[in-house]
């Protein structure tokens, strides 16, 4: 029986074991499976864009293609990432109904690469954590603490932001 999570984009080895990145946000750690990760970079310069919903950070230039900066913390309800010396964008290739783009993510900090294994993947709760229930595809038990393990393609959904986007616009010019 595979318990891989659902979304997770974590490539598994032949011991049932997967390959996640895990971050923080605020006190909370967080992990999202490797497999859709093109590259982490340090915080810079972002260009703000106008009547875009308050999670969009702004874009960053990356080798001549336009990457939207999404703030994590903010995109799950929260209060926006204070950038410090330790902040990261995490770009990840998105996947959504209408193709796939990638995307930037500004997490607090970077930790480290793990290997969880399937067996320390909990499902997801349904209550306590905070978040969207369709944004965590797991609970991994990682030195005695809890890892939430995120479905990159709910919360980086182009295609919901996009709907929230147009939902923010709107309401700016009613």
């Amino acid at each position: 029986m595979n318990l891989k999570p659902e979304g997770g984009n974590a490539p598994s080895n032949e011991d049932g074991e997967s390959q996640y990145l895990t971050f923080q946000l605020g006190h909370e750690m967080f992990a999202i499976g490797i497999l859709g990760i093109k590259e982490i970079l340090e915080y810079g310069v972002l260009t703000t864009v106008p009547m875009m919903p308050g999670f969009v950070r702004g874009v960053i230039n990356l080798r001549g293609a336009v990457v939207p900066v999404i703030d994590l913390s903010a995109r799950f309800g929260r209060h926006s990432s204070e950038v410090t010396r330790r902040s990261c964008i995490v770009i990840i290739e998105s996947k959504g109904e209408t193709g796939s783009q990638d995307l930037g993510i500004l997490v607090d900090s970077v930790s480290e690469v793990l290997e969880i294994a399937a067996s320390d993947i909990e499902p997801t709760p349904d209550f306590g954590t905070g978040l969207r229930q369709e944004f965590i595809s797991g609970m991994a038990k990682v030195d005695n603490k809890f890892v939430i393990t995120l479905n990159v393609n709910r919360v980086l959904s182009v295609d919901e932001m996009l709907m929230l986007a147009e939902s923010d616009r709107s309401e700016q010019t009613a």
